[in-house]
């Protein structure tokens, strides 16, 4: 139940990001507003890692360089995300969102990727997905 408690409030959160960067970026431009978001996002997780002081920065060695882009990801996902908004719409924008993040799930999932045990896919996920990806283009027109 927390899962989905977690997925509803990340789903919602990354749509008022989405609108919210779409009208910062009216005002002083993409990528300040994409800078603003990483930004006062960093002072967020850092305030609260303050009071929650979990994790273990021993650890930190370990982790693959490579993981270390995500930020760098994060900077290009506002900024994709803020350019569609104004270009397609918030509606279309997420719902597209949505289907690429499935896609790539489901590729990773397939394949074991990022040390993610691999699942087998069967017919009702691929019709999921395609039911999906029809509601999109209806959508879209």
């Amino acid at each position: 139940m927390k899962g989905i408690l977690f997925s509803f409030f990340g789903g919602a959160f990354i749509t008022l990001q989405g609108v919210a960067n779409s009208r910062i970026s009216q005002d002083i431009g993409t990528w300040q507003a994409a800078m603003i978001t990483q930004f006062t996002g960093f002072l967020v997780a850092f305030i609260i890692l303050l009071f929650i002081r979990d994790g273990n920065w021993q650890s930190f060695k370990q982790v693959n360089p490579i993981y270390m882009i995500s930020g760098a990801l994060g900077a290009i996902v506002i900024f994709s995300d803020i350019t569609a908004i104004q270009q397609i719409g918030a509606t279309l924008t997420i719902s597209i969102l949505m289907i690429a993040q499935l896609s790539l799930t489901f590729i990773i999932e397939i394949k074991g990727w990022f040390g993610v045990v691999k699942q087998k896919m069967k017919l009702p996920q691929f019709i999921g997905m395609g039911m999906m990806i029809l509601g999109v283009v209806i959508l879209g027109f």
